[in-house]
């Protein structure tokens, strides 16, 4: 899996840290993801992949990653995600590991679907340890909640993931070489990696935390090739649970330079509700979501709080 640049939209406000630039954490980065003090073999079983965790065992598991949870539920489902533009949804059919080549990366973009709904989906993969809403809570206008963690039986329709963001082979990237497209004014290169070369993306960059030309980072999977029509040129690099979100840190970013507050292990500076005006959360979607910026807009210079 090819590591590049760029994470997508997570749409949430939350009451949180002050977007002071953090020095010293004050609690486990690992966060709910401590799994009431199981730890890392919660999703890394040492031994026996899911029997080790009290689960049930099936062909290849704990093969990859040490994956300790159940992944056959999730077996050639087909789920469909989101909706685009024309109003259709985004689909996406899982292999079915337990007949068909296991992989050999953890990086495989279908694997980390399956890992990460063998725990959050709620209805064909059931959970015994979770309880189906956040541990940080959101406040909004004074009302505050836990949302759900399920995706799959989140109270609405069971099964229903066409309120979750798209991911999969469909939901793919791509740059405008057109300074009004929607997209970022950015390059993708040969081996999949995007420069922002434009002059949107340079001040987006730098009002975003500026750090290096490769802010922010994410986690996408790239399909071989790239295809070209007219100016736009689309990457065939697509996004995972986690190009948004980083498993392993619930609280803070460390961006090479300082550590930035975050929450729900977004992969990014994401402190909303620590100001009337803090747009960090704002940011952290227009990172993929290009033309519903401020550089879009000809604001070029309106920093991140």
């Amino acid at each position: 899996m090819k590591r590049i640049v760029f994470t997508l939209i997570m749409i949430l406000g939350v009451a949180g840290f002050a977007a002071a630039q953090i020095t010293s954490p004050t609690q486990d980065v690992l966060g709910a993801h401590n799994v009431y003090g199981r730890g890392c073999a919660a999703c890394h079983a040492p031994h026996s992949g899911a029997a080790g965790n009290g689960g049930k065992s099936s062909a290849n598991s704990g093969n990859l990653a040490l994956w300790g949870q159940d992944l056959s539920p999730l077996y050639g489902k087909s789920l469909t995600f989101g909706s685009n533009h024309s109003g259709g949804g985004y689909v996406v059919t899982l292999p079915n590991y337990s007949t068909s080549s296991f992989p050999s990366d953890p990086g495989d973009g279908y694997f980390s679907l399956i890992a990460c709904l063998s725990c959050h989906d709620g209805n064909v993969a059931k959970t015994g340890m979770m309880r189906g809403t956040s541990v940080e809570t959101v406040t909004i206008s004074g009302a505050t909640f836990n949302p759900p963690t399920l995706l799959g039986n989140d109270g609405s329709t069971p099964g229903n993931y066409s309120n979750d963001h798209p991911v999969g082979p469909q939901a793919t990237f791509g740059c405008d070489s057109s300074p009004t497209g929607h997209n970022w004014d950015c390059t993708v290169n040969a081996d999949g990696s995007i420069t922002f070369g434009g002059p949107r993306g340079k001040a987006f960059i730098a009002n975003y935390f500026d750090v290096t030309n490769n802010w922010p980072v994410g986690n996408l999977v790239q399909i071989p090739g790239t295809t070209t029509s007219g100016t736009r040129v689309t990457s065939n690099s697509w996004v995972t649970c986690i190009t948004c979100h980083d498993q392993h840190d619930m609280t803070y970013f460390n961006t090479g330079a300082a550590i930035k507050p975050t929450h729900f292990f977004v992969r990014a500076w994401y402190d909303p509700g620590n100001s009337a005006t803090s747009n960090s959360a704002a940011q952290f979607c227009r990172s993929c979501h290009g033309g519903e910026s401020n550089e879009a807009n000809g604001q070029m210079s309106v920093p991140t709080t």
